[in-house]
Order: structure tokens, then C-alpha cells, then sequence
């Protein structure tokens, strides 16, 4: 049983949203982020960060792919899950979210890599051999014709789905910031910026993942990394995060300006039991130092060493406070009584369908997905099957 302190209900002792609802939405700002960061180079013709273009679309499937896989642990009855989409019931939030998933993975994400990578799965259709060979085959759903029609008509589509798909990043984890901001009953997450956060600190998470891959895969290949790729990509992180820190302190000062009635009780939990996850982790580690590194790439002169260690610590302190906002939004979300006279904790098991383990393989299962697709379908141009596959904008 979690410790208790002061007056609770029956119903509020044990939380009902566990560590596994916190990954869900940690997991759905990473697809989202990724997705914007592949955005700039197709939509925005941010040339200079080309190199993580298919690296940014891939990591954005990969995710996606686990994304569902935390709420479909946390139901009791998992195979029914499907019913949603046999019988809609368009005023639940959480089963409309079904239908914004399916767009956007079948409809925008995977449609815009298969036609972006059709030129090369065809002839990788005709190169490889064995069983890789019907592997490709079938990824060329018959489409063989790599006319220069054909191909122009694949780039104009593609990014025709591009800018369909950047409302419809906004829209998948906006979303899930309206799920929570939307529960009035509870003053942690009833607020109308919740939406608004959500999806700036996507993009945070998601840029500093894609820059930190795009690092970390370099150096395993042993290449060089393209500094003007990565210090650009760092830009667009530092801006993007002065925006989600301005929005986050902008609701603590109406909150704080507004003091209601739960508002003591928010400032007690604030400042005992999300203490280190809120003030220390999220705020100090997660979002100041940061930005603070970010900001210092962008005013001194330094070498491209230190460049790369400033953006490979900022990139994982940023993926921590991420995540750590993300705890504190659900578990923190929990902690009081609907009365603001109790208080509870939450104790996570290690061995359990919704304990440590289980979060820890859902986290990691993706980058192995992610490995599987980068083995499958070749992001670097060198690797392509043709140099330079993609065709002239």
C-alpha cells in the first residue's frame, strides 16, 4: 500500500495512470519532434539539415510503432482494443485518438517514406538477392516505373503529404495535451496552454533525439558528423526551447498569480514530493542547464569538439527533463485527493505488467526497430542504392 498522508478517498489511494501512461506521451512528443525536425529540410528547404532528413522520418516511424504499446499494457483486456474503430464514440477523447494515430502512421508517415523511398526499393528489388530480395518486392506494392515522370510525381506528392503531416504532428500530441488539460476535476492538468506544451516540449524531445542519433550512428559508422547539420539542428532546439520554458513559466505564473483554491495544496506537493522530479530534474538539469549549454554554442566561438560534447550532454539532459515533465504531468497529477486535505505516493514495481522492467523494454524497443529499418532501408546517400536517390526539388 502507498503511504498516505492527510484525508483521501478509497478510490484515490491507488493511481489508476501508472509509469506506463508517462512513457505514452514521452513517447508520441518524440514522433511528433522528429517528424517537424524532417519538416525543415522538405517544407522549409532548411538545406543544412538534410543529412537527418530519412534518419528524422525513420526514428519517427520507430517510435510510432511502440507508441500505442504502454495504453495497450495498461488495459485489462487489450484484445478489444480494435472495438473502437467498429463502434467510435466520438465524445471520448481517448477513443478518438484512435482515429488521429491511424491517420497519421498509414495516411502521412508511412506513405511519405515508401515515396520517398520507392526509387531505392525497386532497385534494391533488383540488386539484392535472397530472401532481402522478396522483402523489397513487396515493399514496391508493383509500382516498378522509375520514369522521370514517375519519380517527379513522387516528390511532389511527398510533399504534398510533408505539409498535411506537420499539422497532423501538431494534432497527434496536441492531443494528448488535451486529454489531460481537458479533465477539469483536476487543477494540475485543467489548464488551456496544456495542449500548447505539449507540443513545443514534442519538438524539444524529438530534435534533441533525432541530433543525438544522427551523432551517435556517425560515430559508429565511423564518419564524419556534418558540424553545419548539427549546429543548425542545435539552433532550432535552443529556440524551440526558449518557447516551451516561456509557455511552462508563463501557466506557473498564472497559477501562482491566480492562487485558487487548490492552489496550497499544489505549492505543498510542488515542494515535498515532486521536489526532485519537478524543481530538480524537470526545471534545474532538465530545461535550465540546457539551455544555458545551448545558449553558449550560440555566443562563443568554441571547436567542434566542444561543440559536439556541449550538444550530446544538452541533447540527453533535455531527453531526461522531457521525460521528467511528463512524470510529473501524470504521477504528480495523482498525488493529492480531490479534497487538497491528502496526499499519496506512488510506489512502482519492478517485475510487474506496468513496473520498471516493462518501461524500460518499451523505451528500448523502439531503437531496436529503429535499427532494424536503418539496416533495411539506408538513410545515407552513400548507402542508397543509387547516390543522391532522392530526386531534384
Amino acid at each position: 500500500m502507498p503511504g498516505v498522508e492527510g484525508f483521501m478517498y478509497p478510490n484515490e489511494v491507488e493511481l489508476q495512470w501508472s509509469v506506463l501512461i508517462v512513457l505514452y506521451p514521452f513517447l508520441t512528443g518524440l514522433v511528433a519532434g522528429a517528424f517537424i525536425l524532417a519538416s525543415l529540410e522538405r517544407v522549409f528547404n532548411v538545406k543544412s539539415v538534410k543529412p537527418t532528413y530519412r534518419l528524422a522520418l525513420l526514428t519517427a516511424l520507430a517510435f510510432l510503432l511502440v507508441a500505442p504499446l504502454p495504453l495497450q499494457l495498461h488495459l485489462g483486456h487489450p484484445e478489444r482494443s480494435y472495438e473502437m474503430y467498429l463502434t467510435p464514440h466520438r465524445s471520448s477523447a481517448m477513443a478518438m485518438f484512435g482515429f488521429v494515430y491511424l491517420w497519421y502512421l498509414m495516411a502521412v508517415l508511412v506513405l511519405e517514406i515508401w515515396l520517398d523511398y520507392r526509387r531505392d526499393i525497386v532497385l534494391l528489388s533488383q540488386s539484392t538477392t535472397g530472401w532481402t530480395r522478396w522483402i523489397y518486392r513487396a515493399m514496391t506494392l508493383g509500382s516498378s516505373n522509375l520514369s522521370e515522370r514517375a519519380l517527379h510525381i513522387d516528390e511532389r506528392v511527398g510533399y504534398l503529404i510533408t505539409v498535411i503531416g506537420i499539422p497532423s504532428a501538431f494534432l497527434l500530441h496536441g492531443y494528448v495535451g488535451f486529454i489531460f488539460g481537458s479533465v477539469k476535476a483536476n487543477p494540475w492538468w485543467s489548464t488551456p496552454l496544456m495542449p500548447v506544451v505539449f507540443i513545443f516540449s514534442a519538438m524539444v524531445s524529438g530534435i534533441a533525439a533525432v541530433m543525438l542519433l544522427y551523432m551517435l550512428m556517425m560515430r559508429a559508422r565511423k564518419q564524419t558528423i556534418e558540424m553545419s547539420c548539427v549546429d543548425t539542428i542545435a539552433r532550432y532546439l535552443f529556440y524551440t526551447f526558449i518557447i516551451d520554458f516561456s509557455l511552462e513559466m508563463l501557466d506557473l505564473i498564472h497559477r501562482i498569480y491566480e492562487a485558487g483554491e487548490s492552489f496550497r495544496s499544489l505549492d505543498f506537493m510542488v515542494h515535498t514530493k515532486l521536489y526532485l522530479s519537478h524543481i530538480v530534474v524537470q526545471i534545474i538539469l532538465g530545461t535550465v542547464t540546457p539551455i544555458a549549454l545551448l545558449a553558449l554554442t550560440q555566443v562563443l566561438s568554441l571547436s567542434d569538439i566542444a561543440r559536439k560534447r556541449i550538444y550530446a550532454l544538452a541533447g540527453c539532459l533535455t531527453l531526461i527533463g522531457i521525460f521528467a515533465m511528463r512524470w510529473n504531468v501524470v504521477i504528480g497529477g495523482q498525488l493529492f485527493s480531490k479534497s487538497f486535505l491528502g496526499y499519496t505516493t506512488y510506489k512502482m514495481g519492478l517485475v510487474t505488467r506496468e513496473g520498471l522492467l516493462t518501461a524500460i523494454v518499451l523505451t528500448v524497443l523502439p531503437l531496436v526497430i529503429l535499427w532494424v529499418l536503418v539496416k533495411l532501408l539506408p538513410p545515407w546517400p552513400e548507402e542508397s542504392a543509387i547516390p543522391d536517390a532522392t530526386p531534384a526539388r
